[in-house]
């Protein structure tokens, strides 16, 4: 795990043409947007700059815009770099629904040994705004391109890695970014894959409750198997929910909640052990191992 201490600069504006002009860092994606998405995602940063229009964000960010609005990916790049003070910044577009933290201490791990670090993506191709950046070299770069085209406005991004020694991740899904409707829809379609859904939907729960713990999704889940099949099918919520409650008070984190569990499950044994496993009283056909045993007639 990186202990690189990095800015982030998010790039929030642009017209959306493919997408008819909708609002894209504000379309939501297994329940949060596309912008939220990608600020969970880089929440170590020191500083975070959000290039674009303001809009509702989970977590407080320094808001600018390049001038003239609309000026283009590198043009925003430097109006954020105005507001960044680390050594190393992260550069990324507001549209990619599967980065996450790994990829970005990735990232910011690979950058140490060179001036950025990019993903690259199914074809190859870099992709210079799912990057880490030292920030001096990319000051340069930008000041040649504005010197040398005379303005930043309207330039491709790609001309930034022309004069940078770049380290490149293989593909990785994080460099999926929408600018269709129907690379929304693939989104939303992978984000409720029966292999991955739960942890999509945790991570969503956290973001929005602001929590930061670490789950034990697999605790969790053999504790609510244990009461569902213990007790009633109704108490696995139930218990789950005052499992984490109890944490709370105990002071929270994951140790109190492991405990809690821990607890817990022993609990919902015990009480299928009284009524043979069937959760209910032994007049269905469960008996306490507690009873005496009937006397022969």
């Amino acid at each position: 795990m990186t202990d690189t201490d990095f800015d982030a600069v998010v790039l929030a504006g642009g017209s959306a043409r493919r997408l008819g002009g909708a609002d894209k860092p504000a379309l939501r994606v297994g329940g949060r947007s596309l912008l939220d998405r990608v600020l969970g995602a880089c929440a170590g940063a020191r500083t975070t700059v959000v290039v674009g229009p303001r809009r509702p964000t989970a977590r407080p960010v320094t808001w600018t815009c390049e001038q003239p609005p609309g000026g283009g990916p590198l043009a925003a790049l430097s109006a954020g770099l105005r507001h960044t003070s680390a050594e190393v910044v992260l550069a990324l577009s507001a549209d990619l629904p599967f980065l996450d933290a790994g990829t970005v201490r990735a990232l910011l791990d690979a950058v140490r040994d060179a001036e950025g670090a990019v993903l690259t993506d199914p074809d190859g191709r870099d992709q210079p705004l799912v990057a880490a950046y030292r920030a001096e070299p990319v000051r340069r770069e930008l000041a040649l391109l504005a010197t040398e085209h005379g303005t930043l406005t309207g330039l491709p991004v790609r001309l930034l890695a022309h004069g940078l020694s770049l380290e490149r991740l293989p593909h990785h899904e994080a460099s999926f970014d929408c600018d269709t409707w129907e690379d929304i829809g693939a989104a939303r379609a992978r984000i409720r894959d029966d292999r991955t859904v739960l942890d999509e939907w945790i991570a969503a729960v956290k973001a929005e409750l602001g929590m930061e713990l670490e789950v034990d999704r697999t605790a969790l889940l053999d504790l609510a198997r244990d009461a569902a099949h213990g007790v009633a099918r109704p108490a696995a919520p139930l218990t789950t929910f005052l499992v984490g409650y109890a944490a709370a008070q105990r002071g929270g984190g994951p140790e109190a909640v492991a405990e809690a569990a821990r607890e817990a499950a022993a609990l919902a044994a015990r009480w299928a052990a009284e009524t043979g496993g069937t959760g209910r009283t032994g007049r269905t056909g469960g008996s306490s191992p507690d009873a005496p045993a009937e006397s022969p007639s």
